[in-house]
Parts: C-alpha cells; structure tokens; sequence
C-alpha cells in the first residue's frame, strides 16, 4: 500500500510520515529528498537556476517514480498536488491524507527556515503570513480532493499516528 501526506510546507508530513512509516514497518519517502538527489541540488538552489515551471515538471516525474513502489509512506512537496495530474495520479495508486493546519502554526514552524524554502526565501513573519494565507487559499481545492482530511492544529504527532492507524489503515 503507499500512503501520500499532503499539506503545505511546515504541516508536519515529513515528521508523521518517518514515524507512520516506522510504526508500520513502511518504507518512508520524502519528495523533495528524492529531487534533490535526482538533480545533485538543493531545491531552493534547482529553482532559482531553472525556476518553478522546470522543477513542477521533474517533481511530476519524481513522483511517478514513486506510483510503482509498495509499503510506503511519501511525503509529498506542498505544490505537488497542485500541478499538472498529480492529484489524481496519487489517488488512483494509493490513499491520501490531507495534513490541514492554520495559517499561525505554519508561520512559527517556518519562520526560522525561510532561507531553505525557495517559495518563502528569506520572509519576515508578517509577509509569511500573508504568503501562507494567499497560498493556503490556492492549494486548498487540491488538498481537499485527498481521500482523508486530518486536522492537525492540535494534535500530537502521536495522537496524529493514532487517528490515522485506527480510523484509516
């Protein structure tokens, strides 16, 4: 079985899926690990030397690569469900969870890290929050298709790791 996480950077998929995937013996994924390996580069260095629409289109192909795999768990980058077929490729090969946080938890995980995401290089909080408000309202049409929506704003990852383990899998 593979299990997609979806949601916007700073929603904690990277942080449930490495645990989901240990608590189910899964292998764990991570989208962006695997573009950056592809490409010998950092995302945030890919985009500024090719831009946005050439890194949409290697991550589509990355994730494809993904589609044939078993037992695992992928976390995918916040744009991936938003672009070309994505969404629908993911729900036709496995089960997707969307991981729905407010716009305030995002701002304090992310605004320590905005040199290494490429979409919020070097924000202060104020234009973060507005960017997130903006982008959140853009990508969330596509996160809602995911097959399950977890509210994530006030769960612990384990209490997260349980709701997902009892009511979905």
């Amino acid at each position: 079985m593979l299990i997609y996480l979806l949601g916007l950077m700073g929603s904690g998929k990277t942080t449930i899926g490495k645990k989901l995937a240990k608590k189910l013996a899964y292998q764990f994924v991570d989208l962006d690990d695997l573009i950056e390996k592809k490409c010998g580069t950092s995302i945030a260095n890919y985009f500024e030397k090719y831009g946005e629409e050439s890194f949409r289109i290697i991550e589509q192909q990355t994730l494809r690569e993904t589609l044939e795999q078993n037992n695992t768990i992928v976390s995918t980058g916040g744009g991936t469900p938003c672009f070309f077929s994505n969404m629908a490729e993911i729900n036709q090969t496995g089960i997707s969870f969307y991981l729905k946080t407010d716009v305030d938890l995002l701002v304090s995980r992310l605004k320590g890290a905005t040199d290494k995401r490429p979409l919020i290089r070097n924000m202060n909080s104020e234009d973060l929050k507005k960017y997130l408000t903006d982008l959140t309202s853009i990508r969330e049409p596509f996160y809602q298709k995911a097959n399950f929506v977890v509210n994530a704003k006030d769960l612990t990852v384990e209490k997260m790791l349980m709701k997902l383990d009892l009511e979905y899998l």
